[in-house]
């Protein structure tokens, strides 16, 4: 397994800029891998799913969306200033959008979760899987950037993807921010109104690439 050097006293704030995770991860390279376990005299840090979450963006000609998913869970576990291993547990029922109000915003939140009747697999399905599960494999460095690796389980498909991150530490408190990156959504099932799996579509299309944002919070155990 691969030994996870992140050295957070060094590690500098950069600047954010969207990351595609086809052009950090080829589709083939996308396979899930070993995940990191931590040493028996590593700490560990539980996540604060009140400060924590996850953001989103999707894009269509007409315009786009976002929104948010929280935490259910997660743990960091920290050794001689390095971080070993970690995962976390994300609440898909939580899903739901930010740009809309009212009516609007039920209907889209609701497509979103798959709880209309006859479009429960269009997206993604919360009563089926009502969590996806990100696990930490290791830590590299590309472009001068530190990059995050890891296996991400949406809709019990398993891809290995990798974001840039800068992580830093207050005290006791861990936290983790990474710069905005895209997600091949259609990697895990998620077709609904995809150019790439369905035909005809015209203007009708939903940008395959989901923009994603991660925000981590953790305390020290």
């Amino acid at each position: 397994m691969k030994k996870m050097i992140f050295n957070i006293a060094i590690i500098a704030i950069v600047s954010l800029s969207a990351v595609s995770c086809k052009d950090s991860k080829k589709e083939g390279d996308m396979e899930a891998e070993e995940a990191a376990v931590a040493t028996e005299m590593a700490s560990d840090y539980n996540v604060d799913t009140s400060e924590s979450q996850i953001t989103w963006k999707g894009a269509k000609p007409l315009g786009e969306h976002t929104g948010t998913i929280l935490l259910a869970s997660g743990t960091i576990s920290l050794g001689n200033d390095m971080i070993e291993a970690g995962d976390f547990v994300l609440d898909m029922t939580s899903i739901g959008s930010t740009d809309l109000e009212g009516e609007q915003k039920a209907n889209l939140d609701a497509h979103l979760k798959g709880t209309v009747e006859g479009k429960e697999g269009d997206f993604f399905n919360v009563n089926k899987y009502p969590t996806a599960k990100f696990e930490l494999t290791d830590i590299t460095e590309k472009g001068g950037k530190q990059m995050v690796n890891g296996n991400l389980t949406i809709k019990d498909k398993t891809k290995n993807v990798q974001f840039p991150a800068t992580i830093s530490m207050d005290g006791d408190k861990l936290m983790i921010n990474s710069e905005p990156f895209n997600l091949d959504r259609t990697q895990w099932d998620v077709n609904y109104g995809s150019k790439s799996v369905f035909d005809n579509l015209g203007d009708k299309f939903i940008s395959d690439d989901m923009e994603i944002t991660v925000s981590i919070v953790a305390n020290k155990v």
